[in-house]
């Protein structure tokens, strides 16, 4: 009888030490399944990264595994950062990426997803000013990245609508609020996006004229902004590269269909942006732009 007992006891404690590394295994692989990734933005945070932000708050990254910490780009934005794989991911737009995955020191990133299904940019200016198309911008102060690409594209528009670019003054600038730089009078014009800057104006009732590029010619109706990703993380990670885009996609997709409450998120994942006016800003574009412009794109998202 004492032999028997014996035997379930060491079987029994047997039982309690396989359950623990079973444990202890599962554990392990639920810490291993949990991906960690870095996402640089292409600006200050603003309507454009809704989604982003709603797919953080809404737990749509943690449902796939998947703890994505956002950081601000530097000055030359947020490609080096991907390309060096300091980001997996990213924000961007089209038409710089073409200089920036062209030549020798071309970047090894790819565009993944649009998050917008049309280019929302544009110029804008004060009203007083009268520059409603490109051609008024000839001998006007154009508050210019240094860009090649957008220095080539302000050429084509403003030749192309009769102006001489030539009388383009480029000032460089690197202008984070928009309509505190055309209130400066250091530059009379300058490339926004409409769902930000515009609707910035509109809030602080500053008269501005704006023209989108998309209506000057449909070359210009390209996707911006865009996500973008490390090429290597990528091919070695193709299932966090899916899963990432699927997150984004749920994340846009629940803004447009809840412009408000993706409007709360956005502020409250930014205490910047409950100061003042910039707040009514996201509240706005939240309930104007996001439900035109992310619904037209929440059933083409592709991963």
């Amino acid at each position: 009888m004492k032999k028997k007992w014996g035997l379930i006891a060491i079987l029994f404690s047997l039982v309690l030490v396989l359950s623990a590394c079973g444990s202890q295994k599962s554990s392990n692989n639920n810490t291993a399944k949990t991906k960690t990734i870095t996402l640089a933005l292409d600006y200050t945070p603003n309507t454009n990264h809704t989604g982003l932000y709603v797919a953080q708050e809404k737990g749509y990254f943690k449902k796939y595994g998947l703890k994505v910490k956002f950081i601000q780009p530097p000055q030359n934005g947020p490609e080096g950062l991907i390309g060096a794989g300091k980001a997996q991911f990213g924000v961007s737009y089209q038409d710089t990426m073409a200089g920036v995955i062209t030549g020798k020191n071309k970047q090894p990133i790819t565009a993944i997803a649009a998050i917008l299904q049309h280019n929302t940019s544009g110029i804008m200016s004060r009203k007083a000013d009268n520059i409603t198309s490109p051609k008024a911008m000839t001998g006007k102060r154009y508050s210019t990245w240094g860009l090649p690409i957008e220095q080539a594209i302000i050429k084509e528009v403003v030749n192309q609508d009769g102006g001489n670019y030539k009388d383009v003054k480029l000032v460089p600038s690197n202008v984070t609020d928009e309509v505190a730089g055309l209130k400066s009078k250091k530059i009379d014009d300058i490339w926004v996006y409409e769902g930000w800057a515009v609707q910035n104006a509109k809030i602080q009732n500053y008269p501005v004229n704006y023209f989108a590029f998309r209506n000057i010619n449909s070359t210009f109706d390209y996707y911006t902004p865009v996500l973008v990703g490390n090429n290597a993380y990528m091919k070695q990670n193709p299932k966090v590269t899916k899963d990432f885009v699927k997150a984004v996609a749920e994340g846009y997709t629940y803004a447009a269909k809840h412009p408000q409450a993706a409007a709360t998120i956005l502020k409250n994942e930014n205490p910047e942006l409950k100061k003042g006016k910039k707040w009514r800003i996201s509240r706005c574009v939240a309930e104007i732009l996001i439900d035109t412009i992310y619904c037209r794109c929440a059933q083409v998202w592709l991963y």
